[in-house]
């Protein structure tokens, strides 16, 4: 009767302890689960977040490239300007320095 009781107790330790391992896998496959999933919405959230990026710095690329066309104008009108500034200042000199040079040419040295 004694070794009945022991091997009733023994089964019963035996059944404990398979639930117990039954409910430690079901624990471990739930985490599994979470963490796929937490993996899968982290990689969504850095997809967005770096598309979000991508299209500012295109907006940004774009402004700059519009700006650049303004700057070339700008640039183009201040070397005009400044062209025509050389232009008629060496107009008005020429013919002082003309007379300068010829004098100098002609001036004979001792």
């Amino acid at each position: 009767m004694a070794a009945n009781r022991s091997q009733g107790g023994i089964q019963l330790l035996l059944s404990a302890e398979q639930d117990a391992q039954s409910i430690v896998n079901a624990a471990r496959n739930a985490k599994m689960a979470r963490l796929k999933q937490a993996k899968e919405e982290a990689e969504k959230e850095v997809a967005q977040f770096r598309a979000q990026i991508e299209a500012e710095f295109q907006r940004k690329v774009a402004e700059s490239s519009g700006d650049s066309g303004a700057n070339v104008k700008r640039l183009e009108e201040e070397t005009e300007s400044k062209i025509h500034h050389l232009k008629s200042e060496s107009a008005r000199i020429s013919h002082d320095v003309v007379h300068m040079l010829l004098r100098h040419v002609t001036t004979v040295k001792h």
